[in-house]
């Protein structure tokens, strides 16, 4: 069947940013730290989820509303993968990501991980003597305990466990670092993103061995609000709902911390960014010339295909990589990356490592059911790059589409299925082999 078509990034920059100026990719070997680093066979790593940030965001991708230079930079720099897919919303995504798993072998519950029964990639390296460090949007409950027992020795993170007490993620930001909230004389007037950076920047001046980093920001989710380059910023009220007209500049926001990340990487260190499913639909955005609707919650392209950028320091890639990549490709990825062994006791994996060779998958299997109260309704389906057929199995609101089988290339929003007598012979071989890997995946279940 044909296939369609970090460890020294150290320092990113934290509370220390202002005094930066280390310029980006810089080789220097500064001191001792970045001698005893360029030497290391087990690189830093630091990986980036940005929130809600579909495919057509960044402008590397063809992206013409919004102002991303120093992600696109890395993407010049690095391998910038073309089709990357995740789940439309983000804790079944994450869950994914973090676990190497597809969702029906353990997500149980939006916004949960189980620390009794889940290991994660904070567990893989830690466990390979990795210092590991998590910023950002945890949002998969437990606080403290579950937070160390999903791999995590420092932490600083919104929402750790109830997410009706949650609080901002912005302005104010209601954030819980190393055991406690942090006192609203530390967090008034402040902007969450530039204290998780902070926080990062911090912990990798101290680390005295190779670490990993999950950086989870919270940009760009809604509620869509000024940043602190904003004239509104400085009168804005937390509490409001937000107006979608501040999404620009909040992803000039997001890299606007990438690159205070990047002014600090070191050499050797692998930097790894991606979003964990598409844009919300509030946004639209100019995309090719085309102007694009987000598809957040849509099992539709603009809700599951999303940004990857590879990025090593002191490395030209500049490449461009077209395989298909899932989610739980992740894990493999990151033991190959840091020269570790894959866990073999973390029970059945799904991923296949897309680097430093380019992935072998050719399908991407979905069980996807986001367990949340306003939607509790499994889709099944199969895709790759260019086709995708659904399950019998498909949530209420897209059950005109069971069974169907697209070509997702030439119609993204899924809305001239391909009839069975009208398949080229290639597409019949296609179409049963996904109903073939359903019953594959179904059997396991």
């Amino acid at each position: 069947m044909k296939k369609y078509v970090f460890f020294l990034l150290p320092l990113i920059l934290f509370g220390g940013c202002k005094n930066i100026t280390r310029p980006f990719n810089s080789n220097l070997a500064a001191d001792n730290k970045d001698v005893n680093a360029a030497r290391s066979a087990h690189p830093n790593i630091i990986l980036i989820v940005g929130d809600d940030i579909g495919y057509e965001v960044l402008s590397c991708n063809g992206g013409q509303s919004y102002q991303t230079p120093f992600l696109d930079d890395i993407a010049a720099k690095g391998v910038r993968y073309t089709e990357c897919h995740a789940c439309p919303l983000c804790s079944p995504s994450r869950v994914s990501l973090l676990t190497g798993k597809y969702n029906f072998r353990n997500y149980t519950a939006w916004g949960y991980l189980d620390p009794a029964s889940n290991k994660t990639i904070g567990n893989m390296l830690q466990d390979q003597g990795y210092a590991t460090c998590y910023a950002g949007k945890w949002q998969l409950s437990g606080y403290d305990s579950s937070i160390h027992a999903l791999g995590w020795q420092k932490y600083s993170v919104w929402d750790p466990g109830d997410p009706l007490i949650a609080g901002s993620r912005y302005k104010n930001p209601h954030i819980y670092q190393d055991g406690n909230f942090l006192p609203d004389t530390a967090i008034v007037n402040k902007y969450g993103e530039d204290m998780f950076v902070d926080y990062i920047s911090s912990f990798m001046d101290t680390a005295t061995k190779p670490y990993f980093i999950y950086y989870a920001m919270t940009l760009a989710h809604a509620p869509f609000s000024p940043t602190p380059d904003d004239a509104e910023f400085a009168a804005w009220d937390p509490n409001d709902p937000g107006d979608p007209k501040f999404f620009p500049s909040m992803i000039k926001y997001m890299d606007k911390k990438m690159g205070e990340l990047l002014s600090i990487v070191r050499p050797n260190t692998y930097v790894i960014y991606v979003g964990d499913n598409g844009t919300p639909q509030e946004i639209h955005s100019l995309f090719n010339g085309v102007s694009v609707k987000g598809g957040k919650t849509k099992c539709t392209e603009y809700g599951t295909h999303v940004p990857l950028i590879l990025y090593r320091s002191g490395t030209m890639l500049s490449s461009i990589d077209t395989s298909l990549i899932d989610l739980t490709d992740f894990l493999p990825t990151l033991a190959k990356l840091a020269n570790i062994p894959k866990p073999g006791d973390y029970g059945k994996l799904d991923g296949t490592s897309f680097y430093p060779k380019k992935s072998k998958r050719e399908s991407i299997y979905y069980h996807y059911n986001p367990l949340t109260d306003k939607q509790n309704e499994l889709t099944i389906w199969v895709q790759n790059s260019v086709y995708k057929k659904y399950d019998t199995t498909v949530r209420t609101v897209d059950s005109a589409k069971r069974g169907k089988f697209f070509n997702i290339r030439l119609d993204p929003n899924e809305q001239a299925p391909i009839k069975r007598q009208f398949e080229t012979p290639e597409e019949k071989y296609i179409d049963s082999s996904f109903r073939a890997t359903m019953r594959f995946y179904a059997n396991q279940q």
